[in-house]
């Protein structure tokens, strides 16, 4: 089989004790205070991974060190193939037209065809049948537009429920995962899994437990708002459930809500944000910020595609310093799909390409010269994400000044407070969403006993108490798919997608603070970011690089302003 020959070849590489000696003899060398902070670093790095992967186990203990990983292996293919196999296996056939009110063309032209690949030759869009699955984009356009009450109930339990019994049951494959890995930790000396996965990362287990507690508090009252407005809205409107929502009415009336508060023509607002005008407004911005001209260089490489740009960018003497290829456009024949940057690749999406962008920034403008720990190599998981997410808090002050858009004609006033308040509505109610999964991610890698008197479940139900308005179904079996933490890499570190999302936030806030509107302010804080968050890299703690840039330890306020948790500040 290819996965034991893979993991087997990981360990093997991972257990080197040449590599670990030769690393190790560097550091207990006469010469190791002479070396510069990024080799330090790149050597302090390269030990705790071989630590943490089992090198200096012996016999018995590496033997068994190396079954359960080759065990947990094989356990995460399964259950991913599990949660795959129960997704295929659900299907609801409609014929009445009447059942499947509410839902786009677009809902209703897949399930059509997805009928026709079922063999029935004659279903259309317009007349059926349908058939509708558990697949990510039918679920959720069903819980969000299918007026079918009873309908969405029956797609929200099925959702909840998969691979939760019979052959395709992930409970026992998360019990094994969990006592597992509970033993690898105690292997290498550590009490739980929590602390195996915190050692490569930015934050500590106390510390993320602890910005999930202040964002827990600061979104709670949001969240109960959020969902009185919701029963408010769906009275006015006459529904029989206002008083007695439940989790499969909550999409479609936050959507009904949304429609009638924010509503605005995305497609009328494309003609604001041809692509070259935004590429302009962000080198322009980049100039401004970081003191870098970004020019085309089309013709000094070969591209793969017509739609393919080449660029080049200069430094305040006019060299060269980088280049990088820009390929906006999807074509899923040939590529991969989303938004993704190895240097910068984007998607039609406009804050996506301020995303990768970002990434790119950090290739592009690192003054590293050690390649493990250069641009965004060597950095932490819960850090990498930071200059992405700056960037994208660059994309409202981008929409909203001509100055920087350089475009004729700037978005109408009324449209721009209909953004700014779209990108805030319900954000209570999401933001708890993600701290159950955060939560739940946690505690049964660092608290939960495997084979205990408490459950898994019972777990995640108590958590849902403190995260969800409406309790969770007694049934609710989402762990079973939760392929991000017992099929993928995130265990014990979903709590990264909100860490990133504070720091880059707090980021952002400098330049806030030093006034978005004073361009020397801003050149002397982008002189400031540069250097540090771009440029030294992998090279320096993320903790250090932050505090060199910032001047003091994070804080969750303008992350929680932002998502309007907190009150704006008080223009001075």
């Amino acid at each position: 089989m290819a996965v034991p020959k893979k993991v087997g070849f990981q360990l093997k590489l991972r257990q080197s004790k040449l590599i670990y000696k030769a690393f190790k003899a560097i550091k207990d060398s006469p010469d190791w205070e002479n070396l510069s902070d990024a080799r330090k670093r790149v050597v302090d790095l390269k030990l705790k991974e071989a630590v943490l992967f089992g090198v200096s186990l012996e016999d018995t203990s590496r033997e068994r060190f190396n079954e359960i990983e080759q065990e947990l292996e094989k356990l995460a293919q399964n259950f991913e193939e599990n949660i795959l196999d129960a997704t295929k296996n659900f299907e609801k056939v409609i014929t009445d037209k009447r059942e499947i009110e509410g839902l786009p063309v677009t809902t209703l032209s897949i399930t059509a065809k997805t009928a026709t690949d079922k063999g029935y030759e004659n279903a259309t869009a317009e007349d059926g049948p349908w058939i509708i699955t558990l697949d990510g984009p039918i679920y959720r356009s069903m819980l969000q537009h299918a007026c079918n009450r009873s309908l969405r109930e029956e797609i929200f339990r099925a959702y909840v429920t998969r691979a939760s019994d019979g052959p395709l049951n992930n409970t026992p494959i998360i019990e094994r995962v969990l006592e597992l890995r509970l033993e690898k930790a105690k292997l290498l000396g550590l009490k739980n899994y929590a602390e195996v996965s915190l050692e490569m990362k930015m934050a500590t287990v106390d510390k993320a437990k602890d910005l999930i507690y202040k964002l827990h508090e600061a979104s709670w009252g949001s969240a109960i708002q959020d969902l009185e407005e919701l029963r408010d809205y769906a009275r006015e409107k006459g529904a029989q459930e206002a008083n007695d929502l439940n989790q499969w009415d909550i999409n479609f009336w936050s959507e009904r809500l949304r429609e009638s508060r924010y509503d605005f023509d995305e497609e009328e607002l494309r003609h604001y944000f041809p692509l070259p005008k935004v590429m302009e407004g962000l080198f322009n911005l980049t100039k401004k910020l970081f003191g870098v001209d970004i020019e085309p260089a089309n013709g000094t490489a070969p591209v793969w595609n017509k739609d393919v740009s080449f660029y080049q960018v200069k430094d305040s003497s006019n060299a060269p310093i980088a280049y990088f290829y820009f390929d906006p456009y999807s074509r899923p024949s040939e590529k991969r799909g989303g938004a993704w940057a190895d240097l910068v690749v984007g998607r039609s999406s406009v804050e996506a390409v301020f995303h990768e962008f970002g990434h790119a920034l950090q290739l592009l403008l690192t003054k590293q010269d050690e390649g493990l720990v250069s641009g965004n190599q060597g950095i932490e998981w819960d850090a990498v994400e930071i200059p992405s997410l700056f960037m994208e808090n660059w994309w409202k002050p981008y929409w909203a000044s001509p100055s920087i858009m350089k475009v004729e004609k700037p978005l109408p006033e009324n449209t721009c407070l209909r953004i700014l308040r779209a990108r805030t509505f319900r954000a209570g109610t999401l933001l708890l969403r993600q701290l159950r999964y955060a939560s739940v991610d946690l505690e049964l890698h660092s608290t939960y006993v495997p084979g205990g008197l408490e459950s898994i479940y019972d777990v995640d139900q108590e958590i849902g108490k403190r995260t969800h308005p409406i309790p969770l179904l007694p049934e609710d079996r989402f762990l079973c798919s939760f392929s991000h933490i017992f099929a993928d890499k995130y265990a014990a570190g979903y709590y990264s997608y909100q860490w990133a999302e504070v720091l880059s936030a707090d980021a952002f806030s400098a330049f806030e603070e030093a006034g978005l509107d004073n361009d020397q302010s801003l050149r002397e804080m982008g002189s400031k970011f540069r250097e540090t968050i771009l440029a030294l890299g992998g090279g320096k703690a993320p903790n250090e690089v932050f505090l060199e840039f910032r001047g003091r330890e994070p804080t969750p306020d303008a992350f929680l302003r932002y998502n309007g948790l907190l009150p704006t500040i008080a223009a001075t």
